[in-house]
């Protein structure tokens, strides 16, 4: 129901763009662009992301460990396992995609693999299946085709406002131009909602599935710092949002424009979570402080 109701809102902004830029005829053509994106990401999305990042299959052989630990946490999911991809990139960082748990697929970074210990690795691929669990990897392949197609007709509706406007009588160039302006932002601002909510949900999902929230904790703070330093080989902003850590991460600035919440918060929430649960709050009063909450608070 998320992917259907933010496919037809970013749709539906899309086409009121196409209407603008090109009148009635724009708003078909718009339409039609919109209904062929929809049934490719779902049909490829996956396909394309796995060849943009170069990422190749990762068979028992190569990794029994890390399968068995997948399987069983996919097993705990109620899901098929998914399958498992390397992506030969140095950044420590994880994605998931698919259209839908049957098709899951869940790619680790050598980075990664590198980089965490197995209970923090297993944190991070239970994330990873609690995306697929609930369907985020096709709800987050819709929401980004459209919102760069929405970008992408924002700016030419840029240029006709700056040449007239449409065809259609009564297009008020001044108003085409508010349009342009302002629908890449509400693009932006629904991806970013949508994303950050499902990182939020898939955090939750990873601590039930893993027994505890300790590893994916001990993960997100190792992330949030390694993908400051040690950049991507692979990743581009039309793959980011699909990341457990921005792979394009930068200054605070450039915090309030993620597809990803800060790790911070994540951080706070799991604990926070885990001492709502917990019947000694006190055990992980030092934890809960250094994220700047309290036990007191939780009571």
């Amino acid at each position: 129901m998320n992917t259907l109701k933010v496919g037809l809102l970013l749709t539906a902004l899309f086409v009121l763009v196409g209407q603008w830029v090109g009148g009635t005829g724009g708003m078909v053509i718009a339409l039609g662009l919109a209904l062929a994106m929809n049934v490719g990401s779902y049909w490829f999305s996956d396909r394309l992301v796995l060849r943009m990042t170069r990422a190749v299959p990762l068979t028992p052989d190569q990794a029994p460990d890390l399968h068995a630990m997948t399987e069983r946490l996919a097993e705990r999911a109620g899901i098929p396992m998914p399958r498992l991809y390397l992506v030969p990139d140095p950044q420590p960082n994880a994605f998931a995609t698919g259209r839908s748990p049957a098709h899951g697929v869940v790619a680790v970074n050598q980075g990664l693999l590198d980089l965490l210990t197995r209970r923090e690795v297993e944190g991070v691929i239970a994330h990873e299946i609690g995306h697929i669990k609930h369907r985020d990897t096709l709800t987050m392949a819709v929401v980004a085709a459209l919102a760069g197609a929405v970008m992408t007709l924002a700016n030419l509706a840029q240029w006709s406002a700056l040449f007239g406007g449409s065809d259609e009588e009564g297009t008020n160039p001044l108003a085409l131009l508010v349009v342009a302006i302002v629908a890449p932002f509400a693009a932006m601002m629904v991806q970013f909602a949508v994303s950050r909510a499902r990182e939020y949900e898939a955090d939750a999902t990873a601590a039930d599935l893993a027994g505890s929230p300790d590893g994916l904790v001990g993960a997100l703070q190792k992330l949030g710092r390694a993908t400051e330093v040690v950049p991507s080989s692979v990743q581009r902003p039309q793959t980011a949002h699909l990341c457990i850590a921005n792979p394009l991460a930068g200054g605070r600035l450039a915090g309030l424009f993620s597809t990803h919440p800060p790790m911070e918060e994540r951080v706070a929430r799991l604990l926070a979570r885990d001492a709502v649960r917990s019947p000694r709050l006190e055990a992980i009063s030092p934890r809960l402080e250094a994220t700047g909450l309290s036990a007191s608070a939780l009571r």
